[in-house]
């Protein structure tokens, strides 16, 4: 099995980092591929440019077997629509389950994504669940979709619906942002590697190196 974990990355943090891992060793992935959104339809721009995203989370993820850097949307122009992403990954692995793991906020939102319903013709839909945060979507297009294992997810390609609970680390990439701005040191936030990168690269408002 695929997994894909979009994302903004903005900059990469241990959140995002830590998620990845253990959804990679709960579903046993083949591998997992962390998407940079180019032009994210349902946000502001980030602040860093696309290729600088990637580039970070390719530092992020060097040391880290089965987590891989897809920078499919970065070719493609117009908004990053999850929808087209899954199409051109289902053409390159038309025979293997995908799964597009998404946070509860957005699963919340769904119904606002462009073409949502065809998400699940090209992968199965996990959401990646946290305490105290509630499941607004229930409805019978939903419901209909539930995986009651996560066997069931192995045996098709796409269709399914899963929740998963995670540690989700309360690391904010807005607050990372915030930090370098005021010339705090965001240590044991991110990798090291990528702070060493956002000082080379003068991001966020670094305009002296962060110490």
């Amino acid at each position: 099995m695929i997994g894909i974990l979009g994302g903004t990355f903005d900059p990469v943090h241990y959140g995002h980092l830590r998620v990845a891992l253990e959804v990679k060793d709960l579903f046993d992935l083949d591998e997992l591929r962390l998407i940079p959104s180019a032009t994210p339809p349902h946000r502001s721009q980030p602040a860093a440019s696309a290729p600088m995203r990637s580039d970070m989370l390719t530092l992020a993820v060097t040391h880290q077997p089965g987590l891989r850097v897809d920078v499919r949307e970065l070719a493609r122009p117009g908004a990053s629509y999850m929808v087209d992403t899954l199409q051109s990954l289902r053409q390159d692995f038309p025979d293997q389950p995908l799964l597009l793991f998404i946070g509860t906020d957005a699963f919340n939102h769904l119904t606002r994504w462009h073409r949502w319903q065809n998400l699940f013709d090209y992968a199965h839909l996990v959401v990646m669940t946290r305490p105290g945060v509630s499941i607004q979507q229930n409805d019978d297009f939903f419901n209909d979709k539930l995986a009651g294992d996560k066997q069931e997810l192995a045996q098709t390609i796409a269709g399914k619906l899963f929740f998963q609970p995670v540690t989700q680390l309360d690391i904010s990439a807005t607050a990372i942002r915030r930090m370098i701005a005021e010339k705090q040191n965001p240590g044991f936030l991110l990798p090291d590697a990528v702070i060493e990168y956002i000082k080379q690269n003068r991001l966020y408002g670094s305009e002296e190196p962060v110490t």
